[in-house]
């Protein structure tokens, strides 16, 4: 755990891959799919060996690094006002984020064997896009959050619109703008934190918004930090994404490759949790008191649009798409509870929809790549051909719709007792969103998998070697969290005190 710049290598080391990957040539595909596999493991082995010397007893402060980076004006003067260090760091949040971004990386990396043209550019894109994720969950300031932030739309712009579907085009300029409208807000909001603290710095920004006294460069009024959160809100509302912001997400959701989908549900859209929890309520804690409410409000609202609107779909990745709306909602259920159970249970929502979501969307491209389509009614009588792809994707809905014994059941329940706490009225109307879950999932698996048969799966092949492995390392983490909440509560620890002594718990 004393190794010098052991972050910086975790978060970079997807470089490598992309250097060895531009030496290679286009022919080479046997090669270049192995190339961007294992470039993958690098960050993989160290995020877990930081995970279990933490479990240990090990402190994540031994892994921050600073270095002076950009300073502006005269530093005689200024002292530390207005510079921007190179720092990386951990908490117990992000530490978990970082294990769950190497491990769906790698996952992913296995599922994009089934991408089909130019393997040399999908694999280096899909690298750097790893980089961006993991150095957003590793920054300690906010201007390099940004700058990872940002990172990762790059190569996700071009992963849907060139390896998509039918309408990848669209899917693709539809994230771009509504992501990029969101980075506009959320650049306007780091500047104005920036210019009136004199620093980007996220404990030292906590520090000042929390103190009786802060040391300002210039005030910010009571009035400004509300709209400073607002506006964080819509930063992080449209990646979350919080309705009426959700549009483009469900066009991504279809039209991506799976293996990009399954980093897309499992991870791009925590940023958005990530951020309102990392920033919003830890750095502006009793503004964000003030809305909880409306947060509450916003999540049942969230809950229930996603769960209906799933439940008549006929297309089984649009199904997953509303239902990653729905799941969102939970953890703006537990964030607006603002209490621990409910804030431990959002955390748990954002890591538990991360495995089932990658897992659900692994199988929908399984199947997709036999008989080429996802439709519910086309795929009736899936059980017949692929027994085993039918049963995990049972597995994966009984998961995602909370059964006990699984990681879905424990995030549900963290959150809804810790609105019950609160507001007992509203968490008993989101319960219908729970039921209705239930409802939408049973009909569209069953409907997959024992429903009328359209077309023979005689000559279908069921789950490949290589297809084992994703499915079995998902479905044990869900199961593991589900039995042993204990792997995630516990590095949970030290991060809860500190929100709860923020908002006064």
């Amino acid at each position: 755990m004393n190794l010098a710049y052991f972050l910086s290598i975790l978060v970079f080391s997807p470089l490598l891959g992309i250097l060895v990957l531009s030496f290679l040539p286009k022919t080479q595909e046997s090669l270049i799919k192995t190339v961007g596999f294992l470039a993958t493991i690098p960050a993989l082995v160290l995020s877990l060996i930081a995970y279990f010397q933490y479990r240990a007893g090990a402190s994540l402060d031994q892994l921050n690094e600073k270095v002076s980076w950009i300073q502006f004006g005269d530093s005689s003067q200024l002292g530390n006002l207005f510079s921007i260090d190179y720092e990386l760091g951990l908490d117990g949040f992000s530490l978990i984020m970082i294990v769950l971004t190497a491990v769906l990386s790698t996952l992913a990396a296995i599922a994009s064997i089934h991408i089909k043209k130019e393997w040399k550019g999908y694999f280096m894109l899909f690298l750097l896009l790893e980089v961006g994720m993991l150095g957003v969950f590793a920054a300690e300031n906010l201007i390099l959050f940004f700058i990872f932030f940002e990172i990762t739309l790059i190569p996700t712009f071009f992963l849907i619109g060139k390896w998509g579907y039918f309408e990848k085009e669209n899917a693709a300029y539809s994230f771009l703008i509504y992501n990029g409208l969101g980075s506009a807000v959320l650049l306007i909001v780091i500047m104005v934190l920036f210019a009136r603290t004199g620093t980007a710095n996220i404990d030292a920004l906590m520090a000042a918004m929390n103190s009786d006294n802060p040391q300002l460069v210039a005030p910010i009024s009571e009035n400004m930090k509300m709209g400073l959160l607002i506006a964080l809100l819509i930063a992080f509302g449209v990646k979350l994404p919080i309705f009426p912001l959700h549009s483009w997400m469900v066009r991504v959701h279809v039209q991506a490759p799976p293996s990009i989908v399954m980093l897309h549900a499992g991870v791009l859209l925590k940023i958005g949790a990530f951020g309102l929890i990392r920033f919003g309520m830890g750095i502006f804690p009793e503004q964000f008191q003030s809305l909880a409410v409306w947060l509450a409000v916003l999540g049942v609202v969230n809950l229930l649009y996603g769960a209906f609107l799933a439940f008549v779909q006929t297309d089984f990745k649009m199904v997953l798409a509303y239902s990653s709306i729905s799941h969102m909602g939970i953890v703006l259920i537990g964030l607006g509870a603002l209490n621990e159970a409910g804030i431990q249970g959002a955390i748990f929502q954002v890591v538990s929809h991360g495995l089932i979501a990658a897992l659900l969307f692994f199988l929908v491209g399984v199947f997709y790549e036999r008989v080429q389509t996802s439709n519910i009614q086309n795929l009736g009588g899936l059980a017949k051909g692929m027994p085993i792809t039918a049963g995990f994707l049972l597995a994966g809905a009984m998961a995602s719709l909370g059964l006990p014994g699984m990681s879905g059941f424990v995030s549900e329940f963290m959150a809804f007792l810790g609105l019950f706490k609160e507001m007992p009225i509203l968490a008993a109307v989101g319960t219908i969103g729970i039921i209705m879950t239930a409802v939408y999932l049973l009909r569209a698996v069953l409907g997959i998998t024992y429903g009328k048969a359209h077309r023979d799966f005689a000559g279908i092949t069921d789950l490949k070697k290589f297809e084992y492995v994703p499915v079995l390392v998902l479905v044990g983490l869900i199961v593991l969290i589900g039995v042993y909440p204990s792997v995630l509560s516990e590095p949970l620890t030290s991060t809860l005190e500190t929100i709860m002594l923020g908002i006064g718990g």
